[in-house]
């Protein structure tokens, strides 16, 4: 057999560049296939051999190297002998290896590397031989020690710094590249001395300091930053890294010598142009150590004008190579260039999609490798404004209600937003949760901060409908109402003073932080329109005004998903809702909800317009009474201290009357409406009324009337015979058959698993998810949000936040099963969610794989929703193509 051949064994753990192809990632790690796709494609590549996967995982299962490793990786390091002409650790010709991580996903700096092995004091002479420079020769022993010592050995690393300081200072020179070669000698016996003395000596074989080498870069796979940086991009932890071994390339041979970084377009900004940063006379860690400066890649055409054209013409290789943007590691040696990596870059936002339509363009990729380009996190930073820089401290956190950024004062009542609003100030309006009283505030402020409540809170609700950044359920944050005042700990802000929010981070900052303002962006536009094309589901918009709508429509809605007439109480008409439901008698009753009607036509009319024929799903009332009456507990406290006159009193004992134990689980929705149907009939009047307006003036609407929180049959019985009964008085009156479809909510396991009897009376299934998971996992949720969650969340015992992300097995569950019975009764069954579920990604990749026919969310979220659709489809099956 030959030396350079490896013995045959059930597994291969080692592979050489020249066998492997960008496809096996999964078993020689992102760099080592990418190393060697660009040996395939004959792209000047140190030679080298990559250590696959598959022994890190058997490494790290044994707790030792698998036996035939060390065979395999000797017959490799034989053949890159043999192919350099230089040996390992040969005094006379001296082979010096990289040795660098690379796992399936790019993991930057989180695992460990080894460069220069195999420099010793032994190897001086012969390194000096080969470069005739003594000093580089000692460099390369400084640099290899000192790696080997911290990475492999543990040595600290501000150990290595003392010393070196020390030697620069007692030289006067500025720094290590300005020390005599023999100040630099004995800085490198000394990392010796000082490694040795910390326990364990550098071996002098090289070849055990390659098997240290690799197992140290094995055992980082488990350190703590690389495990803290796959919980962040969700990275599997079982996936293990590779090991790449490769002739080292210096840079740092003199004047005709640099390395660099380089991108084949701007990371930054997707301008079609190279970009990068490079060093003359370095190492490759001197540009990302940032011990000096470096210089713009456009200026390496000064001093290596053939290696920059090189350099160019092998990124547009790349590229059309990969169709992706390239990120690329560079050496020139002595007048040589060596390509010694290459990735996909990592881009901002807007860099993204400009590459994305841009490569379409270019005809090197088609609109749907377009779409898959673009994140849906990417896309909410260009939709919203955000903060121009990440705070250092933020004063707290909470749940990420509505995206976006804001700075103002602080407000602790809505009054105080009016009023400073009306003066030319931007507020803030901070409560420790808001009510429908607050809606003026509310409207006034720039943003929201409260203390409880959660993603689905009153406050996050009214947010999303109105356009603005809240930040929810900060657990830590006191806001004292009568003081005017809040408290995080020990920080006292007082009413008037700056905080600014990044609802899209759940993040709350003292001061004024500056803000990106989102641009319009022709390319976003197009790969939207792409976006549409592709994707199955429907996106609707959840909207409560005709400016909702309006912006709805804009944010490319192709229907409204769900008006929430409780909406249309707040503000100046909550007198008429309590006096409807204070009422003591029928008359007293009608007369309020005469006024009401009459205001919600008018409500109606313009909001359908602005629909524009898009079909509108209007819910009736959902909320307990409770929401719209005094708070009981003020009252209380004013009759404890004698201030209630004979009026309150009465207002007391008619609170009282409605106040429940549970009002989330008592006299709400549906049961609202049966015990009220005065209410439900003044609503849907109204309703229909508005469509006839709009029939009989040549302007049909598509109406959709829905009924909350059944979930019985006969509940749903009762509210069809109610629409209709309804219907038949329009008719009556206008002389106008309104036209409409009927629906329910699906909120409750026992709607969810009936749903084959309740199709019977319906057209259309709409799955408030926030409340069908909170009754599901019997959660409150505007209790556990800000509290419950994030503990379950860092114990592993939920595996996401299902407020935030449907719950895949248990409530996305009820939804196919009610799905899927129902259109069994009704084949013509409309099916969608409209709670905010409708605009998370990965709930939106779960309605498609359900097969609903819609998704509705806030405005917002809508361009978010639309290419989580199209991604869904492309991921999940076949899809016509898209035109560019």
């Amino acid at each position: 057999m030959s030396a350079t051949t490896a013995p045959a064994t059930a597994h291969r753990y080692v592979r050489s560049f020249r066998e492997g192809r960008a496809s096996e990632r999964d078993l020689l790690g992102g760099k080592g296939a990418n190393l060697a796709e660009m040996t395939y494609l004959g792209l000047p590549v140190p030679p080298g051999f990559t250590v696959t996967t598959d022994a890190c995982r058997a490494y790290l299962a044994a707790g030792d190297v698998p036996d035939e490793l060390a065979a395999e990786v000797a017959a490799s390091l034989a053949d890159l002998e043999e192919a350099s002409g230089r040996r390992l650790g040969d005094t006379d010709a001296p082979l010096l290896l990289s040795v660098r991580s690379g796992a399936k996903f790019s993991m930057p700096g989180m695992m460990d590397t080894v460069l220069d092995l195999g420099a010793m004091p032994a190897t001086v002479p012969g390194l000096i031989a080969l470069t005739g420079d003594p000093w580089f020769a000692w460099d390369a022993v400084r640099r290899f020690v000192e790696m080997f010592g911290r990475v492999v050995l543990g040595v600290p690393a501000e150990r290595y710094d003392e010393q070196l300081h020390a030697a620069v200072a007692a030289a006067g020179v500025p720094d290590e590249r300005s020390l005599p070669a023999p100040d630099l000698e004995a800085l490198a016996r000394g990392f010796l001395d000082l490694t040795a003395e910390l326990g364990t000596p550098v071996p002098d074989d090289p070849h055990e300091q390659l098997r240290l080498a690799i197992e140290a870069v094995f055992r980082s796979w488990n350190g703590s930053r690389a495990k803290a940086y796959r919980a962040m991009e969700g990275i599997p932890d079982d996936l293990g890294t590779a090991v790449n071994v490769q002739v080292m390339v210096f840079g740092n041979l003199g004047e005709r010598s640099a390395t660099g970084v380089a991108f084949s377009r701007d990371p930054a900004t997707g301008e079609p142009v190279p970009y990068g940063d490079w060093l003359q006379n370095a190492q490759g860690e001197d540009v990302v150590a940032g011990t000096r400066r470096p210089e713009p890649l456009a200026s390496l055409d000064d001093t290596f004008p053939q290696q920059a054209e090189e350099l160019r013409g092998y990124m547009r290789q790349l590229e059309a190579h990969s169709t992706e943007l390239a990120d690329i590691e560079f050496t020139i040696e002595d007048g040589k260039l060596w390509m010694l990596q290459t990735r996909v870059g990592k881009r901002s936002a807007a860099a993204a999609v400009r590459i994305a339509v841009d490569m379409v363009d270019e005809a090197l990729i088609g609109p749907e490798q377009a779409l898959a380009r673009v994140t849906p996190d990417q896309l909410e930073q260009l939709l919203h404004p955000r903060f121009a820089e990440q705070p250092d401290t933020p004063l707290t956190s909470g749940g990420a209600a509505s995206p976006g950024a804001a700075s103002g004062v602080i407000v602790v009542t809505a009054a105080e937003a009016v009023r400073r609003t009306e003066a030319g100030e931007d507020v803030i309006l901070v409560r420790p949760e808001t009510s429908p009283d607050d809606l003026e505030g509310m409207v006034a402020s720039k943003g929201m901060v409260t203390s409880r409540g959660g993603l689905v809170s009153h406050a996050a609700v009214v947010a999303r409908g109105l356009g603005r950044p809240a930040v929810v359920g900060c657990g830590d944050l006191e806001v004292d109402v009568e003081a005017g005042e809040i408290r995080v700990g020990d920080t006292v802000l007082r009413v008037g003073e700056t905080i600014s929010l990044d609802g899209s981070a759940g993040l709350v900052v003292v001061g004024e932080m500056p803000l990106i303002e989102p641009e319009p962006d022709e390319r976003l536009e197009r790969l939207l329109s792409w976006a549409d094309l592709v994707r199955r589901l429907h996106v609707h918009g959840n909207a409560d005004t005709a400016e909702d709508v309006a912006r709805a429509v804009a944010a490319g809605a192709q229907g409204i998903g769900l008006v929430r007439t409780e909406h249309q109480f707040l503000g100046a008409r909550l007198p008429l809702v309590r006096a409807a439901l204070l009422a003591d008698s029928d008359e007293a009753e009608a007369d309020a909800l005469s006024a009401l009607e009459a205001q919600q036509r008018e409500d109606f009319v313009a909001l359908l317009a602005a629909a524009q024929g898009r079909p509108v799903t209007v819910r009736l009332l959902d909320p307990p009474a409770h929401e719209f009456l005094p708070d009981l507990t003020e009252l209380r406290v004013a009759a404890a201290r004698g201030e209630l006159d004979d009026d309150r009193q009465r207002l007391l004992e008619a609170v009282e009357a409605h106040s429940e134990h549970d009002p989330m689980l008592g006299i709400r929705g549906v049961r609202l409406g049966i015990m009220r149907p005065a209410l439900y009939r003044a609503q849907v009047r109204a309703l229909l009324s508005a469509s006839a307006e709009l029939t009989a003036a040549g302007d049909p609407p598509l109406v959709e009337v829905m009924v909350p929180l059944v979930s019985t049959s006969g509940e749903l019985r009762w509210f069809v015979e109610l629409v209709h009964s309804v219907a038949d008085e329009v008719e009556a009156v206008t002389g106008t058959a309104p036209v409409y479809r009927l629906a329910t909510m699906i909120e409750t396991p026992r709607a969810a698993l009936t749903g084959g009897f309740l199709a019977n009376f319906v057209d259309a299934f709409s799955f408030g998810t926030n409340d069908l998971t909170q009754l599901t996992f019997g959660l409150s949720r505007d209790d556990v949000q800000a509290r419950f969650v994030p503990v379950a969340l860092a114990e592993h015992t939920l595996a996401s936040d299902p407020f935030r992300t449907l719950d895949a097995a248990g409530v996305a569950r009820l939804v196919e099963i009610a799905a899927a019975d129902g259109r069994a009764t009704n084949p013509d069954l409309i099916t969608g969610i409209c709670g905010e579920h409708g605009g998370d990604p990965a709930s939106i990749a779960i309605a498609h794989r359900i097969g609903l026919t819609h998704v509705s969310c806030s405005p917002a979220r809508l361009p978010i929703a639309r290419l989580a659709a199209a991604q869904a489809a492309l991921e999940m099956e076949d899809v016509p193509a898209a035109s560019s």
